[in-house]
C-alpha cells in the first residue's frame, strides 16, 4: 500500500524524532521505529482503529504520547498527522482537503 504523508505531518514526525533524540540518544530512533511499525500495521489492517470523524482514523503509538491520524483511499494511505496527544485535538483538521 502506498503511504503519503501530509507535508505538515512529515514535518511534525521529523521534529518529534529530533526532539526525542536530543532528550536521550537513541530515543529518537526508537520513536521512528514505533511510528514506522504503526504505519505498517495500519497498512495491513486499515479499518481496525477508531474513526475520529469524517472517515479519519487514529492509531496510538506505543511508548509515546502520539497517534497517527490517517484515511484510506483506493490508491493508498494518507497520513494527516503524527499527533502529540498533549496538543489541542483539532489542531490538524485544517489539513483535510
Amino acid at each position: 500500500m502506498k503511504v503519503i504523508f501530509h507535508p505538515e505531518a512529515r514535518e511534525e514526525f521529523r521534529d518529534s524524532v529530533v526532539y526525542y533524540e536530543e532528550c536521550v540518544v537513541g530515543l529518537g530512533a526508537d520513536f521512528r521505529r514505533e511510528v514506522v511499525a504503526v504505519v505498517q500495521n495500519v497498512c495491513q489492517h486499515p479499518d481496525v482503529w477508531p474513526d475520529v470523524g469524517g472517515g479519519i482514523r487514529r492509531c496510538l503509538i506505543p511508548r509515546f504520547p502520539y497517534a497517527v491520524l490517517y484515511d484510506t483511499a483506493p490508491d493508498g494511505l494518507f497520513i494527516y498527522a503524527v499527533m502529540n496527544l498533549h496538543r489541542h485535538p483539532d489542531y490538524w483538521k485544517h489539513r483535510i482537503f
